[in-house]
Parts: structure tokens; C-alpha cells; sequence
């Protein structure tokens, strides 16, 4: 049986997309977010979570609360439909039956009482490592929007040539009791992260790629380095960030990071990566593996195989 959450870890997570538009904003036409003073793109945490959603539901078979489900009238069910839908009556068989509750916890009713359960799994806002360019695509269909029409509609969208995506997080082994994560339910989270993101197969995400999945167990209690994030940086190359079209054109210095982790060797447990064979690294200019990186921590230094 796998155990409690018992250790807190950190994550760093990059992946990347091509012509595509990772996260739209409903409210600016749909289009990709940017922080318009850094031009740097920006992904919600929600976007990211629904990602390891859909794909612990639609590949692993696993049993997810927040859905997008209809009823007979096409009206989105709410909380309490989905309550009665799984015949969940109290907080306990919802942890038990659903594993993105034991992830990223939840508020809702059961029997008239609220009922708050902080996530144990957080991430931040992700965000690009390079100022990116924003693309404008206008095209037309061959079908008519309705009977009367004598000819195909015009459609347009906006997307990004190419963007590499930093997302941090934490896994919090305090919460974790309260939502009894688990062992296993972490490694489904990083399996998600990694496969779930190649797996988004529709029109709006294909082209997403996972690049590099870092998970730091620590030691100590209550403690994390923080800020991983900030410890990868775009190497200086010939080209403008907004000419990168591949991830073989954006190297990235991680010296910092390995400096970091061998500053905290000993508070680290140990390190559980992943990284595609096209990123290239260097330390003080120089390509490095991803493992000689990881090994500034001293401690035992895991690939993950999904």
C-alpha cells in the first residue's frame, strides 16, 4: 500500500509549444496571455491542472471530480451534481474516490456544510523564458455556418510561433495528511505532467512538448529551496527570443540551479527527473547532461520512465 505524503518536495517543470495557443483569455478575444511589459507568455495553473486531469481521467482511468459534464439540458453540472453522480456523501469518500481532490484539494457542500480542503500540490503562474511574438491567422472553412449560407465562414485565431513554459510548485507534505496524498498519487502527477501534456491532442494544443521534469524530495521539514524557477535562465545566443522557433535554439544556463542544490546537499533526499534528449544545457557556458546537474545535490538521482 502506497504511504503518506510524509516529505516535501519541489517542482520544476518546462515544456513547449509551437503555432499554437497554450492558454487563451476569454476576455482579450481568446488570445494567448502576455504580460505586456516583459512580452513574456503567461499559463494559468488552472490550464496546467486541467491537463493532469484530463489525463489521469482519459488514459489512467482515474476517477476526477472537477469535470466539465453536461446534464440532459446541455447545463454544466455543478458540485453537488457530481457529488450525487458519484454517490459521495461525506469528505472522506470524496478523498477516497477522487484523486485530484487528493491533489489539489477543494471547496464544496456536503449535507449543507462547507467543506475546505487546501490543495497539497500548488504551482504557480507559468511563464516563458523569452519574450515571444504574437501571431495573427485568418483562414476560411469549406462548409456554411447554417442552411441559408452560400459559402464557408472565415475564421481567425492567435497563436504563438514558439514559446518554452517554466512552471514551479510545491508539493506540501503538511496538507498532504489532510487530503492523504499519497506516494503513488505523486508519481500519477508527474506521469501527467510529462505524458499528459504530449497527449493533448486537439486543435488549440497539439504542438505542446515536455522538456525537463525536475521533483526535489527534501530531508528536512518545512523546508524548500523555493524558487527554482528563477534558477534556469535563457542563454545568450545569436538570435532574438523572437526568432526561437525549436527547442534546439534556446540553450539554458542552469549553473545557479546546480549551485543551489549543492548548497542544500544536506537537506536533500533525493532527485526524480525527466528531460527530453533536444535540451541543451550548460553550466558557466559549457553543455553539461541533465544528471551532472543533478548531482550537485549529492544524494540519489532518479530518470523517471512513464
Amino acid at each position: 500500500m502506497s504511504e503518506l505524503i510524509s516529505k516535501r518536495s519541489e517542482l520544476l517543470f518546462l515544456y513547449d509549444v509551437k503555432d499554437i495557443n497554450p492558454n487563451g483569455d476569454p476576455l482579450d478575444e481568446n488570445k494567448p496571455r502576455i504580460d505586456e511589459e516583459t512580452m513574456e507568455n503567461l499559463v494559468s495553473d488552472v490550464r496546467l491542472k486541467r491537463t493532469v486531469r484530463d489525463y489521469l481521467y482519459d488514459f489512467k482511468g482515474q476517477e476526477i471530480f472537477i469535470r466539465g459534464i453536461k446534464d440532459d439540458k446541455g447545463v454544466l453540472k455543478d458540485k453537488e451534481d457530481r457529488m450525487k453522480d458519484l454517490n459521495i456523501t461525506n469528505a472522506e469518500e470524496l478523498l477516497k474516490s477522487c484523486i485530484d481532490i487528493r491533489l489539489f484539494g477543494a471547496t464544496t457542500a456536503i449535507k449543507g456544510k462547507t467543506i475546505h480542503m487546501t490543495g497539497p500540490v500548488q504551482f504557480r503562474i507559468g511563464r516563458s523564458l523569452h519574450r515571444v511574438k504574437l501571431a495573427y491567422m485568418k483562414g476560411s472553412t469549406v462548409m456554411p455556418s447554417n442552411k441559408l449560407s452560400k459559402q464557408g465562414t472565415f475564421t481567425e485565431q492567435y497563436v504563438l510561433p514558439y514559446s518554452l513554459i517554466c512552471f514551479y510548485g510545491v508539493v506540501n507534505e503538511n496538507a498532504a495528511q489532510t487530503t492523504q496524498l499519497t506516494t503513488d498519487d505523486v508519481h500519477s502527477l508527474l506521469d501527467a505532467l510529462w505524458n499528459g501534456t504530449k497527449n493533448q491532442i486537439s486543435r488549440s494544443k497539439v504542438g505542446q512538448m515536455p522538456r525537463l521534469l525536475i521533483s526535489v524530495t527534501y530531508k528536512e521539514k518545512n523546508y524548500h529551496i523555493g524558487d527554482l524557477n528563477a534558477l534556469v535562465r535563457k542563454a545568450p545566443s545569436d538570435l532574438s527570443d523572437e526568432e526561437i522557433r525549436d527547442i534546439t535554439q534556446i540553450p539554458l544556463e542552469v549553473s545557479m540551479l546546480a549551485e543551489a542544490f549543492a548548497a542544500n546537499a544536506e537537506k536533500i533526499d533525493h532527485i526524480d527527473y525527466c528531460a527530453d534528449p533536444h535540451l541543451s544545457l550548460l553550466m558557466k557556458g559549457k553543455p553539461v547532461p541533465v544528471k551532472e546537474v543533478l548531482t550537485a545535490a549529492k544524494c540519489p538521482v532518479k530518470q523517471l520512465n512513464f
